[in-house]
Parts: C-alpha cells; sequence; structure tokens
C-alpha cells in the first residue's frame, strides 16, 4: 500500500477491524518521525502523543540510578548531523532519515579523508539500498548509517562531519496506563518505546497496544490491565526494579512487538512454558484465514520478555509478534516503514491480542445437562434439518466437542487445547448451548 491510511474495501476483514486497523495505523503514522532511543526528548514527545487517547502516566528516573546490574546512563540528546562531500554536498543527513545517525552517537566536528570516515561508516553491503539501524548506547563512539551502494559513490577527498548531539544527566521516561478490573490481579501488556523511525518495530506495537487500552475503558474486566511503554533492556528493568514490591500481583503478561505486517502469527513461550497465557495463545487464530499462532519455546534471547522471565522474577510473560524479530529482511533497517506495514494487518492483530484477552477474561466451565446420549441439535436451531452432510460445520463440531466433554472437569479452554480448535470458537458455541438451555456455567476455570 503507498501510504494510504485506509485498508481496501476489498479486504476479507470484518468492518469493526478495518476501522480499529485505520485507527492503529493513523497512530503509527504519527509516531513513525520520532527520533526515539533508550532515553531523551523523542520518547517524551512518543508519550505525550499516546497522552492523546489514554491518560498515561509518566515516569521519569534520573540518569545514574541502579537498576539491579545496570546503570541509567546520562541521557542523549541530538540536534542534528550531517556529512559533506569535498563539493559541500551533504551525502548524508540527520534530517532526511533519523536512522542516518548511529543512536547514541558522541558529538563530533571533524573534517576527515574518506579513508578514515569509511571506518564510521555502517552499511548493509546484502542490502545495498537500505540503511541500517545502530546503536551505541552503552559506549562512547560515534558513526552513520548509510545504504552500501551511496557508498560505493563517494569520490576520494576531504569530507566535513558534524555531529551535534550531547550526553548529559537527565531521565529514563516510561509510559504507564492501568485499566482496573475486579479483582487483585494484573495483565501485564509491554512495547518498546526506543526504536526511531521503525514501523513495524515498534510504531506498531505502541500504537496497538494504545489503542486497545482506549477500546478497553468502557470494559468491565476481572483482570486489571497494565500497559507499560518504556525502552528496550533498559527500560523492563527499570520498571521491574520500581515494582518489584508488588510483582506478585502479575498473573500473566506478554510483549507486543512487529504486528504491523502479514508475517506469522508468532508467539514465544513464557519461561513457565505452561501458563494460561501460553496456553490461550496455543488456541487463537489470527487473520480472516484463521491462521494459528506459531508457537515456540521460551529462549533466554528476544525482546524484555527475557527481563520479565529471568530467574528472579519468572513470571508468566510471552511475546506476541506477526513475523518474529531478526526473520524479516525489513528488519532494522529504512525498509521497515509507514509502505511495510497494513491497516489490515494491524487490524486482524488487534483482533488477535483482543481474543487472547476475551480468553483470558472468558474461560468458564460448561455442565452438559443432557448428558445421555446428543441432545437433537435441530430441536434448538443449532443443527440443520436437512441431514447427509459429508462434513460438520466447525460450529456444529464445537457443540459436540462442548457437550461432550461438559462433565464439570473441563474448562472451556480444556475443550478448546482438546479438540484443536481455537478458543473464540468454543466460547462462541459455548454461549450457544448456554442460550438453548443445553449446558449450565458452572463458573470459571482457571484464572
Amino acid at each position: 500500500m503507498d501510504r494510504k491510511e485506509d485498508a481496501t474495501e476489498a479486504s476479507p476483514l470484518p468492518q469493526d477491524d478495518l476501522v480499529m486497523g485505520n485507527a492503529i495505523y493513523r497512530l503509527a503514522c504519527r509516531l513513525f518521525p520520532l527520533c526515539r532511543s533508550i532515553t531523551g526528548q523523542g520518547v517524551r514527545e512518543t508519550i505525550g502523543i499516546l497522552g492523546d487517547y489514554i491518560a498515561i502516566e509518566r515516569h521519569d528516573v534520573p540518569s545514574g540510578t541502579r537498576v539491579f546490574d545496570w546503570t541509567i546512563p546520562d541521557e542523549w540528546i541530538v540536534r542534528g548531523a550531517w556529512v559533506k562531500d569535498p563539493s559541500g554536498r551533504k551525502v548524508i543527513d540527520f534530517e532526511k532519515s533519523n536512522l542516518h545517525l548511529l543512536n547514541y552517537s558522541i558529538p563530533v566536528r571533524r573534517v576527515m579523508p574518506l579513508a578514515e570516515l569509511k571506518a564510521h561508516i555502517f552499511t548493509l553491503p546484502a542490502q545495498p539500498d537500505l540503511i541500517p539501524y545502530k546503536t551505541a548506547y552503552y559506549t562512547d563512539a560515534w558513526g552513520f548509517c548509510m545504504a552500501h551502494a551511496e557508498l560505493m559513490k563517494l569520490a576520494e577527498g576531504e569530507y566535513e562531519i558534524c555531529i551535534d548531539t550531547e550526553k548529559t544527566a537527565g531521565h529514563l521516561s516510561y509510559g504507564e496506563y492501568l485499566h482496573t478490573g475486579t479483582s487483585g490481579k494484573e495483565v501485564l501488556l509491554y512495547a518498546h518505546i526506543c526504536h526511531p523511525s521503525l514501523a513495524n518495530d515498534n510504531c506498531s506495537g505502541l500504537a496497538l497496544l494504545t489503542c486497545l487500552a482506549a477500546y478497553m475503558k468502557s470494559r468491565k474486566t476481572y483482570y486489571s490491565y497494565r500497559f507499560v511503554f518504556a525502552p528496550g533492556t533498559i527500560g523492563s528493568l527499570t520498571w521491574l526494579a520500581r515494582n518489584e514490591h508488588r510483582l506478585a500481583t502479575i498473573a500473566q503478561g506478554f510483549v507486543v512487538s512487529c504486528v504491523g505486517d502479514g508475517g506469522g502469527p508468532n508467539y514465544k513461550r513464557s519461561r513457565r512454558g505452561n501458563a494460561l497465557i501460553d496456553r490461550i495463545a496455543a488456541c487463537t487464530r489470527c487473520g480472516p484465514d484463521q491462521k494459528p499462532l506459531n508457537i515456540a519455546d521460551f529462549s533466554p534471547y528476544g525482546y524484555d520478555e527475557r527481563q520479565f522471565c529471568s530467574p528472579g522474577f519468572d513470571l508468566p510473560v510471552g511475546l506476541l509478534q506477526r513475523s518474529a524479530f531478526g526473520t524479516f529482511p525489513e528488519y532494522h533497517t529504512s525498509a521497515d516503514n509507514l509502505d511495510f506495514i497494513r491497516p489490515e494487518h494491524l487490524g486482524s492483530s488487534f483482533r488477535m491480542v483482543k481474543d487472547i484477552i476475551d480468553g483470558l477474561e472468558s474461560n468458564w466451565t460448561p455442565l452438559n445437562l443432557s448428558p445421555k446420549g446428543e441432545p437433537q441439535l435441530s430441536k434448538y436451531g443449532l443443527f440443520p434439518t436437512i441431514g447427509g452432510h459429508k462434513v460438520n460445520t466447525d460450529r456444529t463440531m464445537a457443540y459436540l466437542w462442548i457437550l461432550n466433554l461438559a462433565d464439570r472437569s473441563n474448562s472451556l479452554l480444556d475443550i478448546a487445547e482438546r479438540s484443536g480448535m481455537p478458543f473464540a470458537e468454543i466460547a462462541a458455541a459455548a454461549a450457544d448451548l448456554e442460550k438453548a438451555g443445553l449446558v449450565e456455567n458452572l463458573g470459571f476455570g482457571e484464572r
């Protein structure tokens, strides 16, 4: 799609998903131009934009604060950066793309030959037309990023370099929003806020969770939902250090990133491997073709789930994505732009996340009120009056599975797992059966 803000009418997504996908895309467009890092004004501006949608609270933690084995670094301020060739033409310009500057680069004002400059330029020879995204958060280094094809065009001679940046005592900032439920249990929903102009990673996650939080304002829930938008690694560690006293309230959670493309979907289990959130994700589907999620076991490499799942915390927090990080060619390059993400993919990702939340909120235990043989479903308008079909519909199969397993010992999630059917399908069928008076709701299952 060529920077359209609206998905095409031909999309097979339901209309409400399309509307939500377009809203998420518009927010991602607002976030995309900002130069974010693990500290700095770009993060604060981003939190300010999210505040147009939800009552987000910004927390500012001073530089030098210890967070376990880490220390919050000085704040990075960037005012501009460029390189001029021997003729005075700007061949690299931060104003054209904030990916051009090595993130957290120290200030430089020098003239040097091309050979010396090349040692400070990062490119992707295998993707010669793309600008890479590179960082130097915890070291004093300087550099630029550019397309390899453009680097090859540079002529020998003296180049003028200007990096107008500063590292100074400041703050690390993160945003937090709480949707309050009726229980004392919380679900943690986390998105990293540190990446600059990368649309899928992670403007998509920031925008989706913000729109989800806005959507949930009027919804009554059992769980409270804590939305955290923080810089990668140092941000999640800072949040954990400041909230260690109440981590026992975190019952489930997942990190959201890279949810704007059409790949996957992918879910990485929590360190526990069998947490309720892991089980519900395995029974969730995505998109109009109802793709099951690719389920991967936990590994200690990835995004911030590895901090939440570190052995000192072992929180039940997974990772939810469309294309998995590092696996798509646009990852951490200038090709991860607003043309790469799509409203229809954002809409189906939103539905996927909503279905997971519905699973957490509505996992009840049914009891079959007519357990001796199958009830005559056609009497209740739940089965065609004309028989002889070669196969049953998914809804009919869901009815049959529920009626067979509704013996007091199985929740809807148990039935979804046993049947191999989506939780959403089982839940909808169970609602039909309860309305018809064929099953009784014995109360909620595992929570």
